[in-house]
């Protein structure tokens, strides 16, 4: 089979020809069409990831096909017992498996589900991850309801994205922010009531001025910015932390004790947060935004797109039939 390797920190990725997979006891080997791709990527790639082992094939995200039918993976593997929080064996597709950068992954049969009728290949290929990890954010810990204001942080990234949709399909009020102010007007385009471009110090403000103040946050980038997103909370408000992409959460602790606001942080999910997901996606046809499609002997460029951050949504890979 043909597999995109990493050999070591920094490197580029290699295309390789690799034996085609076994069926191991309760996995199955499944004929990728389409994967796409995750920061997370990126990170294993610089060396900034936990439990590096090189070579590796990356990729969490994936769909393809089993005996005929086609299947979407989930790309988290032994969640373990407890709906709240992940077993210590828990690991997900891409690191230390290999993943599905390839055109065959082997993946726990448990893990397959059947991909939703209203999505495109493509579109069901960018959904595991992010769209697992937005929706335990906006539901199971954020707790979202109708008519809510929802601050949704950098805006264009794949979870953020998702958790956006999910938030306007629940019927909240969804703000946003980013860097862009193209990335702020496309969301708008896609339904958010407003949003605010964190370059600006003022942000904090305009966004309490345009909203009349946040009930729910879903943050994947704590840092300094996540302590001003918390100073719009109204009181009794929570947020929701998924990533650290800018570094160690500034906080005022009085903005926490005193507005008794709750902050809590998430990862993933489990199998039924994934099972529940697909449903909410199958009912309110949500389709994930896709920023580009490359073809896998174009993986090198697809990651320097990623690394651009000029993408609204996921980047996916056409994996090519065996």
């Amino acid at each position: 089979m043909l597999a995109a390797v990493l050999h070591g920190m920094n490197q580029e990725i290699s295309l390789e020809e690799r034996p085609s997979l076994i069926p191991a006891p309760d996995h199955t080997v499944v004929s990728v069409q389409f994967a796409a791709m995750n920061h997370r990527d990126l990170w294993i790639q610089k060396g900034q990831y936990a439990g590096l082992k090189y070579p590796i094939i990356l990729g969490s995200d994936g769909m393809g096909t089993v005996e005929g039918k086609q299947v979407i993976i989930l790309p988290g593997m032994d969640w373990g017992d407890h709906e709240a929080y992940q077993s210590r064996t828990y690991r997900i597709l891409g690191l230390p498996d290999d993943g599905t950068f390839a055109e065959e992954v082997l993946v726990p049969t448990g893990n397959l589900f059947p991909k939703p009728d209203h999505l495109s290949d493509e579109e069901a290929a960018a959904l595991p991850l992010a769209g697992l990890t937005a929706y335990r954010a906006t539901f199971v810990k954020a707790q979202v309801q109708p008519g809510e204001s929802v601050l949704i942080t950098g805006i264009g990234g794949g979870v953020a994205t998702l958790a956006m949709q999910m938030a306007l399909a629940a019927g909240a009020n969804v703000y946003v922010t980013s860097g862009s102010s193209e990335k702020i007007e496309q969301a708008m385009r896609m339904g958010a009531q407003g949003g605010v471009n964190y370059q600006d110090e003022s942000w904090p403000q305009a966004l309490k001025k345009m909203s009349g103040g946040i009930h729910k946050i879903v943050d994947g980038a704590a840092g300094r910015s996540l302590g001003l997103a918390i100073e719009c909370l109204l009181p009794g408000g929570i947020a929701v932390n998924y990533g650290g992409t800018t570094g160690p959460i500034e906080i005022i602790p009085q903005r926490l004790f005193w507005n008794q606001v709750t902050l809590k942080g998430t990862t993933m999910g489990s199998k039924s947060d994934f099972a529940a997901m697909l449903s909410f996606v199958g009912k309110h046809k949500i389709h994930p935004v896709i920023a580009g499609v490359f073809p896998l002997n174009k993986i090198n460029e697809a990651f320097a797109f990623l690394k651009s951050t000029a993408q609204f949504g996921k980047v996916v890979l056409a994996i090519p039939s065996l």
